[in-house]
């Protein structure tokens, strides 16, 4: 039990610095956004095939996964880099999950759930919770960027959907990994006189994508099986909380009032929806 929890704080941590790492790179001007996601997801493809080739030695490396759980990989990746040029960690955290979370809830009306009371109550919340933490004022994010990572969230959330039925996580994780490469190197050509790096902007998306992203994915899967689907997202609820917290002892960024009430908001309305959907699946 002990294992299970240190390796479950380990992968929850690792998402975090994900956006510690991306947040730390840009704001410094270490590396541009475009060079940091092409690093973070050929470093995370790497990673992700050694490691597929060390548990199966006979597996066929990248040939997981598919091309369209690669492109919405791809386009969570790209448009998180670009977001955070901008963004706090803890506020790029909490657009990221509320709409990571809104995605699959809304997926799951489309597909004929039917919500109950506290599951309309916790949209709600949520909803108004990133509504608020945009909206115009002195001390709203960027709306652009906000935009970027709110497509992000999307984008995540559809992997996500898509990687839920896998039979080999590792093994697709790191194919749609693979399939990435080739879609960033494109969508990088038109930055490249744009582009600049360091040895501490290279080592920052190599550690990104190898170890909080390849890493720390692999881990996660690995106790996936230990926890059921509620806590798991549940304990996914965590991560926008942990990047602020870093972001504020990391990073010396504010903890404003705007960011801690819409992160009770968000946290807490879709605390309330999946509250809401397990009453309705014990019913």
């Amino acid at each position: 039990m002990a294992k299970i929890l240190l390796y479950t704080c380990f992968a929850l941590t690792a998402f975090a610095f994900n956006s510690i790492l991306c947040r730390l790179a840009l704001r410094t001007d270490e590396i541009d956004a475009a060079s940091f996601t092409a690093i973070r997801l050929i470093s995370g493809a790497v990673a992700l095939i050694l490691i597929a080739r060390f548990f199966d030695k006979k597996a066929e490396p990248g040939q997981g996964g598919n091309w369209l759980s690669a492109f919405f990989l791809f386009a969570y990746a790209i448009c998180f880099s670009f977001a955070y040029i901008s963004l706090t960690a803890g506020t790029g955290a909490l657009i990221l999950f509320g709409c990571v979370q809104l995605t699959m809830i809304g997926w799951a009306l489309v597909r004929g759930e039917r919500p109950k009371v506290l599951e309309w109550a916790g949209l709600a919340a949520a909803l108004g919770g990133l509504i608020y933490l945009v909206f115009p004022g002195l001390t709203s994010p960027p709306l652009f960027s906000s935009a970027l990572m709110a497509i992000a969230g999307i984008s995540w959330g559809f992997y996500t959907l898509r990687g839920k039925g896998s039979s080999d996580p590792l093994g697709d994780t790191a194919g749609n990994f693979a399939r990435s490469v080739p879609m960033i190197v494109l969508a990088s050509l038109p930055f490249a006189s744009a582009i600049h790096l360091s040895n501490r902007g290279i080592l920052l998306a190599i550690l990104s994508g190898a170890v909080t992203s390849g890493i720390g994915y692999t881990v996660w899967y690995a106790v996936l099986k230990h926890h059921t689907s509620t806590r798991a997202a549940v304990l996914q609820l965590a991560v926008p909380i942990l990047a602020a917290w870093i972001g504020v002892a990391f990073l010396s960024e504010a903890a404003t009032a705007r960011l801690l009430i819409a992160a009770a908001l968000i946290l807490g309305g879709i605390a309330l929806t999946i509250a809401g959907r397990k009453t309705l699946t014990k019913t």
